[in-house]
């Protein structure tokens, strides 16, 4: 039988900025910013149409005695 070739010896140097070929988060900082601002104006959207769901939600159309159509909130009978 043939005698297993010994492993490398490995180097026990801590690794340097110099030796990375990219700079990994911190180069992706435009990224993370434009991920950041689009999630942000998705979420102000979504509320934006909770908002103006909510107020049509006290509008309904009502119609008068003479037939003309016309919106009315909605009131309570206790009003």
């Amino acid at each position: 039988m043939s005698s297993s070739p010994e492993p490398p010896t490995l180097k026990k140097d801590s690794p340097k900025e110099k030796d990375f070929p990219n700079p990994g988060l911190r180069g992706n900082k435009p990224v993370m910013v434009f991920g950041l601002v689009t999630l942000s104006l998705c979420v102000a959207y979504i509320g934006y149409l909770h908002a103006t769901q909510e107020n049509k939600k006290d509008l309904y159309e009502a119609i008068d005695s003479e037939g003309r159509s016309y919106m009315r909130r909605k009131t309570s009978k206790w009003d």
